[in-house]
């Protein structure tokens, strides 16, 4: 491809993993806060029990991230990642029909595997193999869909159940997941660069002067056992913890304390600002070290969750939720960096599936902690609070267990 004027395909992998995430995260993780009101308000499910089924989402979704992540290092990824669509799709279209806890703890424990096995794990699988030199930036594009998908499909999807109910929104939220999946997947999915007898960022083949660098490549048993992998793990246990429970928990917090007109514009808010920090952090991480940059966004995200657990005003609660943004979605870009910066590619489906197991017991935990938290309390001041140390929990673990 030297000398050619062809776009690189990597860039076209970029692309598919863009509309990807904006269909998942809209449909799935922001979705997660609007069904879980709607889900206590409609059908009457109680707090604390909604937010144990939401729970298991998160514990579902990581140990499908884990089987797919072996999958996709020795086959095709498309063939997994269709079937996750249409899985998918089928419980979206279910959701109108749930009137029993069997039913909502089975519907968010399959719905959550789909969510696993087509969201974070792949993608950056892909986006880790396709791209070395320029995969903070690579990342950094193609994850501005999470955002997308809150701003463009979640208000619709909270419009369409606030007019119609749980049931008028089920049927066009499988299509858009299966339909908007599977064809992406089709038409611009391919595993690696090796594949199309090219090299990560559109280098020369091997045999050629490499333009690509030379990257560490550690196996997934080397890794597993390092104190960098485990000490990494455990700080985003506690730091998407905190994230993901706060996130759960956030359109029905604006909601209770300053109506739907609130809660609406927080969630669009929180998504458009996660869009502006993912873009301007994929530019910040070739000036600043990563671990740095890391520590910063969590140290903004605990003060941003101690903000939210007294805001009560308008302006206090977007604020708070605007500076939370700015976090989100860098955080999940800086943890597939940081072990892809230190293991390579060889095992990296593993390696980082892994660890995104690990963070799986806080991600799970959070909305749950919060759930019971507020039940016992009768409101989200101690729940934020709770949230608001975990995150400085993980900055510390970062500061003294990854060092340079």
């Amino acid at each position: 491809m030297t000398g050619s004027t062809r776009i690189f395909f990597g860039w076209y992998i970029v692309a598919a993993v863009f509309l990807i995430t904006t269909i998942t995260s809209g449909l799935g993780f922001y979705n997660l806060s609007i069904l879980l009101n709607a889900f206590v308000e409609e059908r009457s499910f109680p707090v604390s029990l909604t937010s144990a089924a939401t729970a298991t989402f998160f514990v579902s979704a990581g140990v499908a991230g884990v089987l797919v992540g072996r999958l996709i290092d020795r086959f095709d990824p498309r063939w997994p990642l269709i079937c996750a669509a249409v899985l998918g799709a089928a419980c979206l279209y279910a959701v109108g029909y749930l009137r029993e806890a069997w039913q909502l703890f089975l519907f968010h424990i399959v719905f959550g595997f789909a969510y696993g096995a087509v969201n974070l794990v792949p993608m950056t699988t892909l986006l880790t193999r396709w791209f070395n030199v320029k995969r903070a930036i690579a990342l950094s594009l193609a994850s501005t869909g999470f955002s997308i998908g809150g701003i463009l499909i979640s208000p619709f999807v909270a419009l369409s159940i606030e007019r119609g109910g749980l049931g008028a929104a089920g049927p066009w939220m499988a299509a858009l997941f299966c339909i908007g999946i599977v064809s992406v997947v089709l038409i611009a999915v391919r595993a690696s660069p090796e594949t199309m007898g090219l090299s990560p960022d559109g280098g020369v083949r091997a045999g050629d002067t490499e333009m690509s660098p030379v990257v560490s490549l550690v196996t997934y048993a080397e890794a597993k056992r390092s104190a960098y992998f485990i000490s990494l793990s455990i700080s985003y246990l506690f730091i998407l913890g905190a994230q993901v429970g706060a996130i759960a928990h956030l359109y029905r917090l604006a909601n209770v304390r300053n109506g739907v007109e609130t809660a609406a514009l927080a969630l669009a808010g929180l998504a458009s600002a996660s869009l502006i920090g993912r873009l301007a952090g994929g530019w910040i991480v070739l000036k600043m070290e990563v671990r740095t940059f890391s520590l910063l966004l969590m140290a903004i995200q605990g003060i941003a969750l101690f903000v939210l657990a007294f805001a009560d005003q308008r302006i206090a609660i977007l604020a708070a939720v605007v500076l939370f943004g700015v976090t989100i979605g860098n955080s999940l870009i800086m943890q597939p960096l940081l072990l892809a910066e230190k293991y390579g590619t060889l095992e990296y489906g593993r390696i980082y599936s892994m660890s995104q197991l690990i963070g799986t017991i806080g991600v799970a935990g959070g909305p749950l902690m919060i759930g019971l938290i507020y039940d016992w309390a009768g409101s989200y001041v101690l729940p934020f609070v709770a949230m608001a140390l975990a995150s400085f929990a993980g900055f510390f673990v970062l500061w003294f267990g990854v060092r340079r």
